[in-house]
């Protein structure tokens, strides 16, 4: 029918669009000298998962959507590689957004104990840690914990064992979730501090004039300064101020952005297992397709805040030109 061609159509595009925009953020990371430090290298690690979920993941989900029934017809193999990618790259993915917002959250409530050197320490240990909980829990089930493959109704799916279930959306979802609604809610509550306690500072301006003499050897320097206003006011928002307040707009955007796409699809996956329910597929679809969206948006957002990337990819064109 015309709406499943556009509806492919649409997938087939995200997925492009997806894996150019952050192959064009890793580009520019690596061509500008001056991304080579934090937090660029958590931008890094967010555009790398998510140009392996566009490349490794989403392709084959593609695959699985246009076969009859939405079987799965690659084999065990494939199917075993295909789950191991997606549980690793979309975990990698949600935990390094979780990363970002850490960050901002230190760099602003923390400003003199947490120095360049701390920050890029902390956040290569970040990187770490993220890679290394996502394979713990793609690889669980190739070590038995869980089938992914059913050669007799040709399914593919990520392990329905309960336990493995409450541990994987768990480690992959729910825990980074609290962190990020717990990080927001810190820097949103510094920002309006920091607002709430604002102050007028002026000079008002002298009524008479006012000489000033040096006193030195001859010839004597007179400066004379006639009904001078000299003001210093802070009448809209200090650099502390916007810098807090843009920090929490795009945190908060990234965060709201993060949990609209997620979350349909780990309630789901959460769910399902446990009580046996009989989601239809089409919605299954429909959550894990919202998910994959999510590595479209991050650089989006996180490109948007930063005029240091709109400037770099203009310069980047115009050298490729």
């Amino acid at each position: 029918s015309i709406f499943t061609v556009l509806i492919l159509t649409l997938l087939v595009l995200l997925t492009v669009a997806t894996f150019l925009w952050n192959l064009l953020v890793l580009a520019t990371i690596l061509r500008v000298k001056a991304f080579h430090r934090v937090p660029h290298n958590l931008v890094a690690s967010t555009a790398v998962s998510d140009v392996l979920v566009a490349a490794l993941v989403m392709p084959l989900s593609l695959v699985k959507e246009l076969s009859a029934g939405r079987r799965w017809r690659l084999g065990r193999e494939l199917c075993l590689v295909w789950v191991c990618f997606d549980v690793l790259c979309c975990t990698a993915s949600i935990w390094n957004v979780t990363a970002i917002a850490l960050d901002r959250y230190w760099s602003i409530t923390r400003q003199l104990q947490y120095t360049l050197l701390a920050r890029r320490r902390i956040s290569n240990v970040m990187i770490a840690l993220t890679w290394l909980l996502s394979a713990a829990i793609s690889l669980a089930p190739l070590l038995g914990w869980g089938e992914t493959y059913s050669p007799e109704q040709e399914r593919c799916q990520v392990s329905q064992d309960p336990s493995y279930t409450i541990v994987s959306t768990g480690g992959a979802f729910y825990l980074p979730l609290c962190v990020v609604l717990f990080v927001y809610w810190k820097i949103y509550k510094a920002s309006k501090f920091h607002m709430g306690g604002r102050r007028r500072n002026a000079v008002v301006p002298l009524p008479e004039a006012a000489q000033v003499k040096e006193a030195s050897q001859e010839p004597q320097m007179v400066f004379t300064a006639r009904r001078a206003a000299i003001t210093f006011q802070t009448d809209g928002e200090t650099w502390r101020e916007q810098k807090e307040k843009k920090a929490a707009l795009m945190v908060g955007i990234l965060i709201g952005v993060f949990v609209l796409c997620w979350i349909p699809f780990f309630i789901t996956a959460l769910i399902s297992p446990l009580c046996s329910c009989n989601i239809p597929p089409v919605w299954k679809s429909i959550f894990l397709w919202l998910g994959y969206s999510n590595s479209f948006f991050n650089p989006l957002i996180y490109t948007a805040f930063n005029k240091n990337y709109n400037n770099a990819f203009k310069n980047l064109f115009v050298k490729q030109r």
